[in-house]
């Protein structure tokens, strides 16, 4: 005989749930926790949010974290307070869940991908700063997500740095309200944490995707990142935004409607269950287009007109929450018996206060990379709510020097020395790595990589150097291995240095993340504004053992191939024939290509990489190019 759904529900908020996570206002009894106390029907008060009706965990128990947006928030209150559950005070103090599959809090260097979920999203365009734009996102949210997100950590600012508080780890006590010296603490997050963004527009987003689907998307997206074991993951996260239009997991339902949230893959409370990852476990949160729901998830809320007020919020919301609560709800949440805050994460306890008031939205400055508004987050160490917050060292520093984008060659062996120190005397340092390229290993003792590799591709490597207290700090970087057998090949084939080292351009040729088919960076070659020519070439020698010259691309021309187009030549410059890899091209979708041509060992060669526009106002045409590799 089953459970009934009562019993069921609670079960699962006790035991599995997602964290949560759409605005609320301040003080609100966000879903009640594992531990509450009775409501007049005798059932848990754990389940009792779920009978609310105005509840956006009503008939969805992953949702316990969540809480409505504002049109429903008054609603909400309305019914606590006649059943006996107005919100208390004082009761705000979160506690360590334990951890997840080992799994409390992001505890390195957070690494968020963005992925555009669906080809509603429109044609994909890039920004004077590098940024994917697309043209059906015509309030500019996917910009101004990449820019918040390369600027945390950045100016200075402090509104992350109540993250420094929260940790997890073996010497972390189930039930803790601090943490010991030697947990394994969220290190402040200096010089942002954009990691990669991918345009799905393989096919649309569902109308109403399921969160099995927006977990599977998240897993889709590990896979085109290329991490695909649980440590590349660990510090992941996959923010999925659905494009206008769309009601994912139905945000905007009148009664239980929220504005975002955030889970991990494995919570079988998802609608449509759990979904399977090969990747190891999948932090990501669903981000919908949530202006439009206007007001009711904060347009407006802290600047005027203040379009992307909510959206940045919730953004900010969200990650505040992943990173102190990873797999809900084994990392930092809200314990305490009786509280109407129970069950909550340290943002819902501080959502839809005032801009102006203690504790209130405000917007926060990251320098050359914009302001955005925000809301603050709970801390357990000053008991506020806190937009700003001392950076916390916890005794020892550790810092481990960034040798830098490295490069090789397969099959010939590398050797990097990773450099540490620390600011106690005495302590003896040990390494570990995450990413690196197939064939390579770290010493712990000594922080040597060295090793020969034995694929190629570009890893996104992070070292991390750990002392005798429990100390740590880390670094990351990338590593290309050019897919060759020796002599001399393609220089930054996978741009991931993060310019056009080793190319010749001629018009306007970049660098940029929006451009990348793996890895962080790709070549922008063409501009999103009208331009004429431009290219990026390279001179180089096949080396023995080689056969083939391969490249991706991916053009963006919304006119015809008799005005623009993307070409690409090969020249032999030991014979003088030139070969042309990529015919003219004026394609429909931005998809991404594959191109390859025959090489010949010890031939000089010459690849061209173009884009022609005709500077015609209305059809800029720009293509990217990636992955250069010579095998």
């Amino acid at each position: 005989m089953g459970h009934s759904p009562r019993i069921r529900r609670a079960k699962y908020a006790a035991l599995t749930g997602i964290a949560s996570l759409a605005l609320a206002a301040a003080g609100l009894a966000g879903a009640a926790g594992p531990a509450a106390a009775q409501d007049i029907s005798g059932a848990p008060a754990s389940t009792a949010n779920e009978f609310n009706p105005w509840s956006p965990q009503n008939g969805h128990p992953y949702r316990h974290g969540a809480v409505p947006g504002k049109q429903q928030h008054e609603n909400y209150k309305k019914w606590l307070a006649a059943q006996g559950q107005a919100a208390a005070t004082g009761q705000q103090t979160l506690s360590y869940g334990g951890g997840v599959d080992g799994i409390g809090v992001q505890s390195g260097h957070s690494k968020v991908y963005l992925v555009f979920y669906g080809n509603q999203w429109g044609t994909q365009g890039s920004d004077a700063n590098g940024n994917a734009t697309f043209t059906g996102d015509a309030n500019g949210a996917a910009a101004a997500t990449q820019q918040m997100f390369k600027g945390i950590g950045t100016n200075g600012e402090t509104w992350s740095a109540d993250l420094t508080q929260w940790c997890d780890g073996p010497n972390v006590a189930t039930g803790a309200t601090s943490c010991p010296s030697n947990a394994n603490f969220i290190p402040y997050q200096s010089g942002g944490v954009l990691s990669g963004v991918w345009y799905d527009n393989a096919a649309a987003s569902p109308a109403k995707a399921s969160g099995n689907q927006l977990a599977q998307e998240a897993i889709n997206a590990a896979g085109h990142f290329g991490n695909t074991t649980a440590a590349s993951n660990r510090d992941a996260y996959y923010i999925v935004l659905s494009p206008h239009g769309t009601n994912p997991d139905d945000y905007q339902n009148p009664t239980t409607g929220y504005c975002a949230w955030h889970d991990w893959n494995g919570d079988t409370t998802l609608t449509g269950g759990a979904a399977t990852s090969p990747y190891g476990d999948i932090a990501f949160s669903n981000q919908p287009y949530n202006i439009d729901a206007g007001a009711n998830c904060g347009v407006g809320f802290v600047n005027s007109p203040g379009t992307l007020d909510g959206y940045t919020m919730t953004l900010g919301h969200e990650w505040h929450e992943m990173m102190s609560d990873q797999n809900p709800a084994g990392g930092w949440t809200n314990h305490v018996t009786g509280s109407s805050y129970n069950g909550q994460e340290n943002s819902d306890e501080c959502a839809w206060i005032k801009p102006g008031s203690t504790g209130g939205a405000a917007n926060i400055s990251f320098g050359s990379f914009g302001a955005y508004a925000e809301q603050a987050s709970w801390s357990n160490d000053t008991n506020s709510c806190a937009i700003s917050h001392a950076i916390l060292t916890h005794g020892n520093t550790v810092t481990v020097t960034n040798p830098g984008g490295q490069t090789g060659t397969v099959g010939t062996a590398a050797s990097l020395q990773i450099s540490a120190s620390d600011s106690a005397s005495g302590q003896t340092l040990t390494y570990a790595a995450t990413g690196l390229p197939a064939g390579l290993s770290i010493n712990s003792s000594t922080g040597l990589i060295s090793g020969t590799p034995s694929a190629a591709g570009t890893s996104s490597v992070t070292v991390t150097a750990t002392d005798t207290t429990g100390a740590s700090g880390s670094t990351s970087f990338s590593w290309t291995e050019s897919s060759t057998t020796g002599g001399s090949a393609i220089t930054n084939g996978g741009f991931e240095t993060g310019n056009m080292t080793g190319w010749t351009t001629t018009g306007s040729a970049a660098a940029v993340t929006a451009a990348a088919h793996s890895g962080s960076y790709g070549a922008m070659v063409g501009s999103s504004n009208p331009s004429t020519d431009s290219s990026a070439s390279q001179t180089f020698t096949a080396p023995a053992g080689s056969s083939k010259l391969s490249f991706w691309y991916s053009n963006t021309c919304p006119d015809t191939v008799t005005y623009d187009w993307a070409t690409a030549t090969l020249k032999d410059n030991t014979t003088g024939a030139t070969t042309t890899v990529l015919a003219k091209t004026c394609a429909a979708s931005a998809a991404w290509v594959n191109k390859t041509a025959s090489v010949t060992p010890g031939h000089s060669y010459t690849l061209t990489l173009s884009n022609h526009d005709d500077n015609y106002a209305g059809d800029p045409t720009f293509t990217y190019y990636d992955d250069v590799t010579v095998s």
